[in-house]
């Protein structure tokens, strides 16, 4: 079996974990690339982006600003939430049918290689996510 160009193994999971990093320090950003430009290439419910409404948002109508993105991957799920201060806190979660049995904190690096290693899984599983992902890796 070949690997699909542009997404052969480890050293495009860290070309697309680099992408991923690069200029993106808040749960927003983070939530408008995987709920935004990402969205079309991934399988239904796989992102979920939960939202803080203040009152001016209520009244306005606007769904208010991201504080969780949620992304089910393949035996377990990610979590980026904004923290204290604006900093954003990672989380795994190691799940089995449905059920969380383990949380893991970890560095936002670590979890951008995690979201990168199951981008590239459903990449190699899926064509309209391979051409989607090797978009977003073009210069």
């Amino acid at each position: 079996m070949t690997e699909p160009s542009g997404l052969g193994p480890m050293g495009d999971v860290q070309l697309l974990a680099a992408m991923l990093r690069s200029d993106r320090t808040d749960v927003a950003s983070y939530a408008r690339l995987l709920a935004g430009a990402l969205a079309g290439a991934l399988p239904a419910g796989m992102v979920e982006v939960e939202h803080k409404r203040g009152l001016a948002d209520r009244m306005a109508g606007r769904e208010g600003r991201p504080v969780v993105v949620l992304v089910h991957g393949q035996d377990r799920d990610l979590e980026l939430r904004e923290g204290a201060r604006g900093v954003v806190e990672a989380e795994i979660r190691q799940v089995v049918r449905g059920v969380v049995i383990s949380r893991r904190p970890v560095a936002v690096d670590q979890w951008l290689e995690a979201l990168a290693v199951d981008l590239s899984r459903i990449a190699a599983r899926d064509a309209a996510a391979r051409d989607a992902l090797e978009r977003l890796l073009r210069p």
